[in-house]
């Protein structure tokens, strides 16, 4: 298992490095001391798993999490406040280590990402032989509408749904976001704490205040993207711009 330790504070960088050193089946060890360092390292590195902090400078752990780029690695998050914990497991952690904790609560943590590895690798495997659906079925009053993935521009979420924004409606399908991500591949990629949208679709990016922007669809539509998640999807749109890229 590949490791990357975020935390802004050397001191907790280095007693994790001494723990984790102490564990069987760990094969790399990598550090970044906030978000961005992270997001660059992550290309080279190929972690499996993120030990993350949570309070960093600009750009929080959670909000980090949310915005890693699919595949993305798995995360447990390390931080000394229990009060994150709620906002820590909605962004799909698999553990939440509260500081201090020994080595036994560590080596239970890897535990569980060992297991979720193996899940993900054996659906992986199982995946292989398909492809991500080509049409999504959203019940509407009683009736059931075929909704072609093709002719959806942007992803946003409303409590237990998710809107699927398309020049024909916006129609409401029972899924998480994160979940229906997983389905559809790489065709989409978040943009938002509470969007994504299609890469293909993005016409041009407007500029706000404080980093955010507006993604102007080659609709018309407009779609949020918030500045946690503006580095994915310009790694998502350089990749659909190169000469190889699926067109």
């Amino acid at each position: 298992m590949r490791i990357l330790i975020v935390d802004d504070e050397r001191p907790a960088r280095d007693r994790l490095r001494r723990m984790l050193a102490l564990e069987a089946g760990i094969d790399a060890i990598f550090e970044a001391a906030d978000a961005h360092e992270a997001l660059r390292c992550l290309p080279e590195c190929r972690a499996d798993a993120l030990l993350l902090d949570i309070e960093m400078p600009e750009l929080s752990g959670i909000d980090f999490a949310a915005s890693l780029p699919d595949p993305a690695p798995l995360v447990v998050f390390v931080t000394a406040y229990d009060e994150y914990a709620l906002r820590a497991f909605d962004a799909n952690a698999i553990d939440y280590l509260l500081k201090p904790f020994d080595q036994a609560r560590l080596r239970r943590a890897l535990d569980r990402l060992r297991e979720r590895l193996a899940a993900r690798s054996h659906g992986k495997t199982a995946a292989a032989a398909g492809m991500p659906p080509r049409q999504l079925l959203v019940t509407e009053r009683g009736a059931t509408r075929v909704v072609q993935v093709d002719d959806i521009e942007w992803l946003e979420t409303a409590d237990n749904y998710v809107v699927l924004h398309t020049a024909q409606g916006a129609p409401l399908l029972r899924q998480t976001l994160s979940g229906l991500l997983a389905q559809l591949g790489g065709s989409f990629v978040r943009c938002h704490r509470r969007a994504a949208v299609r890469v293909k679709a993005v016409e041009r990016i407007v500029p706000l205040d404080k980093g955010d922007c507006e993604l102007v669809l080659r609709s018309g539509a407009v779609a949020p993207c918030s500045r946690q998640f503006r580095a994915a999807l310009m790694t998502a749109l350089g990749q659909q711009s190169r000469p190889d890229s699926d067109s």
